[in-house]
């Protein structure tokens, strides 16, 4: 092999070594950067809904209060709740996506896909829109379904909250139920991820609640 390949082979390799350990020396900054990031402290106020909590009126003169089924008017409108720890008494309200939303039907007038979540009658559904974050808080009477008064989604309550019309992507988690007494229960945290997932909205900004 003549000098210069030999030269230029070796300025080749060198090159390829030094660019090898300044990406590892890049990672191995990054490594403590990511560690340092701040994590979101979970407290008893803004834990997910679990089994067995209870679900309080969110707004209005019973806010605090616990739901009942009689509380239910049956084919609505919904009612607003946060979950309730029954053993400490806090009310889950510190975190947006723990807000629920609870409606009544005849149980035959439930989809087989949501009437296993439900019970007698009743289902509960995530309250915050999958498009933009607003709270899924008025009924269209008229319609029969879930509305999102910021950009208009519509939700089927029937049949899994699926999006009837309107810009969200995705239906509205099921929060499972089950009956104690006279009261709706959490059976089990919700079906999917409550809120909004990141690269599922459209384009332009935030939604005030």
């Amino acid at each position: 092999m003549s000098s210069k390949k030999t030269d230029a082979t070796r300025r080749a390799i060198v090159g390829a070594t030094i660019g090898v350990g300044l990406g590892i020396g890049s990672l191995s900054l990054l490594a403590p950067v990511v560690s340092l990031r701040p994590k979101k402290e979970v407290t008893p106020e803004s834990e997910p809904p679990k089994e067995g909590d209870l679900l309080t009126f969110a707004v209005g003169d019973k806010a605090g209060k616990v739901v009942t089924f009689d509380d239910l008017p049956l084919e609505g409108p919904a009612v607003l709740a946060y979950p309730k720890d029954p053993k400490t008494g806090v009310i889950k309200s510190g975190e947006k996506n723990n807000l629920v939303l609870l409606i009544r039907f005849k149980p035959d007038e439930l989809g087989d896909e949501v009437k296993k979540y439900s019970a007698d009658g009743a289902v509960c559904y995530s309250a915050i829109c999958t498009h933009l974050g607003c709270t899924v808080g008025e009924w269209d009477a008229a319609k029969g379904l879930l509305l999102c008064p910021c950009h208009k989604g519509l939700y089927d309550p029937r049949h899994g909250a699926e999006v009837v019309s309107g810009p969200p992507p995705r239906p509205l988690p099921v929060l499972p139920i089950r009956a104690d007494g006279n009261k709706p229960v959490v059976a089990g945290g919700f079906t999917s991820q409550p809120g909004v997932l990141a690269g599922t909205t459209a384009a332009g900004g935030s939604c005030a609640v």
